[in-house]
């Protein structure tokens, strides 16, 4: 008996003992420590609006080395200016007109309907009087770096020029032979269905008059008779003309330099603005143009620190030395850029209207300095007023005379 009360006693103490454990909770895991929260992502800073910019000229055909510099300067100029970073930005958009008045206004339309809001005009003169009436319905500002008749700008207050304006031209051009003494009896040919080349002749021929050069003989040629120069050299060297003045673009003027070789006379030549670039002409013998002056705004040459980076930047991108059209483009860019700086109330989100009646207000109070001039202001008529230079061609490079 006592040994059966000691089993079931037992049992007893083993039974509570079970129950002691099946009764106790494992301890809680501990809680995972907070993870700790992301930072709130940075608000973005919306983009810079860029303003449209747009231009049309000759980036094919003849006159191509006109338009293709030019747009090449203002690229240049976009870009740095983009680099910048600040809240004025350009997106530049070029049409190839061809140098032709009906791709000119077909070029226009392609521009407005991309959205221009403001425009560097045409390159050269024919095309710049066709779309003028239209910059000037549709108030979009135009600043031409190179389309120098008074044409272009005639009857508007929105369009402006870069470049001498072909009066002062002519003017600047008799005044530079008459006080360096160039010449003592001057020929003249001139393109007499070209604004261009009868503009510039016709003031010339005025200042000559009244500073005593004597024109000896004044001969003429158009778009279809540009191909033979003998009756107009004939003419000068007959009568002794020691200096032929060439108011007109260089390819005529390369055929002239070219034909007068031939017939064994060598007068000293003086051109203008539309002879910059001949010596890139393609299969030009550039000895041809030893000698030759020309009166221009922009000097590759210039010592002054914002030259010589404009000229290091074109050559590194373009593998030439810049002519005064790629000056122009440049400069056209930093015009528009320094007045809308200047204004402080202009952005990209404005209309071209707004924008263009406020570039008109500031363009004819201001001053600029550029590569093409220093403290360039302009006229209500959009004309430009700087110093021209003087240059001559030596071992084919252009070296300032003065």
């Amino acid at each position: 008996m006592k040994k059966i009360l000691c089993t079931l006693f037992a049992a007893v103490l083993i039974a509570g003992s079970l129950a002691g454990c099946s009764s106790s909770q494992p301890a809680p895991a501990p809680a995972p420590a907070p993870k700790p929260e992301a930072p709130a992502p940075k608000p973005e800073t919306p983009a810079v609006k860029a303003f449209k910019v747009g231009a049309s000229g000759p980036l094919t055909g003849g006159a191509a080395i006109y338009g293709t510099a030019a747009k090449n300067g203002a690229t240049i100029a976009v870009e740095e200016i983009n680099a910048l970073g600040g809240d004025i930005k350009f997106e530049l958009r070029y049409e190839d007109d061809e140098h032709d008045t009906e791709k000119a206004v077909n070029a226009y339309n392609k521009l407005k309907d991309w959205g221009m809001q403001v425009s560097l005009g045409t390159v050269t003169t024919k095309p710049g009087v066709s779309v003028r009436d239209l910059y000037f319905a549709d108030r979009i500002f135009a600043l031409s770096p190179s389309a120098s008749a008074v044409e272009v700008t005639k009857g508007t207050d929105n369009v402006f020029q870069m470049c001498f304006a072909d009066p002062n031209q002519g003017s600047a051009s008799a005044q530079y032979i008459k006080n360096n003494k160039l010449a003592t009896k001057i020929a003249v040919i001139y393109k007499n269905d070209d604004v261009y080349s009868t503009g510039i002749f016709e003031t010339f021929k005025t200042e000559a008059k009244d500073l005593g050069l004597e024109i000896v003989s004044e001969t003429t040629f158009t778009e279809d008779s540009q191909n033979d120069f003998s009756v107009q050299l004939t003419d000068a060297k007959n009568k002794g003309a020691d200096l032929i003045f060439l108011p007109m673009y260089y390819t005529p003027a390369s055929l002239i330099f070219k034909q007068a070789k031939s017939m064994d006379y060598s007068p000293r030549y003086f051109g203008v603005d539309g002879m910059d670039g001949i010596l890139t002409l393609e299969g030009f013998d550039t000895s041809l143009a030893e000698g030759v002056m020309l009166l221009t705004p922009f000097n590759a040459d210039a010592t002054d620190d914002l030259t010589k980076n404009f000229v290091a930047k074109y050559q590194a991108a373009y593998k030439e030395i810049p002519n005064q059209f790629a000056a122009d483009g440049y400069d056209c860019i930093y015009a528009i850029y320094s007045a809308i700086k200047a204004d402080g109330t202009i952005t990209a989100a404005m209309s071209a209207k707004e924008i263009c009646e406020k570039l008109v207000a500031k363009f004819t109070t201001f001053s600029f300095d550029g590569v093409t001039g220093n403290s360039m202001t302009w006229s209500k008529g959009g004309q430009v007023s700087k110093e021209p230079k003087g240059m001559v061609i030596q071992k084919g490079a252009y070296v300032g005379m003065d």
